[in-house]
């Protein structure tokens, strides 16, 4: 496999796991002002975004179905198949394990704190104290989807990178 297929992948794999990492912070107890800014979120789907559309495109020029890639999946070595099954694992988990009243939606208007409250199906006005205790875990999700999206993109690469390999159409990029 061409080095290029090497870094690509291994930079897709590398921010998923930060972005599973920043996910799997929001279960520590107490305040992280990480979560605070509204920036967080974009900032872990837009390098998402990227890597997604080009291991798409490599893929595309790979030309080969969804049981060849596998099997050229399979052909990575154990370690990096068991690191992105781990990773994959880990962001489906955080992104649909969590209970329907563990995450809540949470918004600041005009000065006051509000939360979604499920039972009257709206939101409604809480302390700022509950806003930041609700706040890392409406975040969870939207930090894990970008973050499994990554892993996706980095396994999808590097077995484009087998396929690419083994049929010989590529020269040591």
């Amino acid at each position: 496999m061409g080095w290029t297929y090497k870094v690509h992948g291994g930079v897709a794999a590398g921010l998923g796991a930060v972005v599973l990492g920043l996910a799997l912070l929001t279960w520590v107890p107490g305040t992280w002002p990480l979560f605070e800014p509204q920036w967080v979120v974009p900032a872990a789907f837009g390098p998402a975004l990227l890597m997604c559309m080009s291991a798409f495109v490599r893929v595309l020029l790979a030309r080969s179905d969804k049981s060849e890639l596998w099997q050229a999946f399979r052909c990575l070595p154990g370690r990096a198949q068991a690191g992105l099954a781990a990773l994959a694992v880990v962001g489906v988990l955080l992104a649909f394990g969590t209970g329907a009243g563990d995450s809540r939606d949470v918004e600041v208007r005009d000065g006051s704190y509000f939360a979604y409250d499920a039972q009257a199906h709206r939101m409604v006005e809480v302390a700022k104290s509950e806003y930041q205790a609700l706040l890392p875990s409406s975040r969870r999700m939207f930090l894990a989807i970008p973050g499994v999206f990554l892993v996706v993109a980095s396994c999808a690469v590097l077995a484009a990178g087998e396929v690419r390999r083994a049929d010989g159409g590529v020269a040591a990029r």
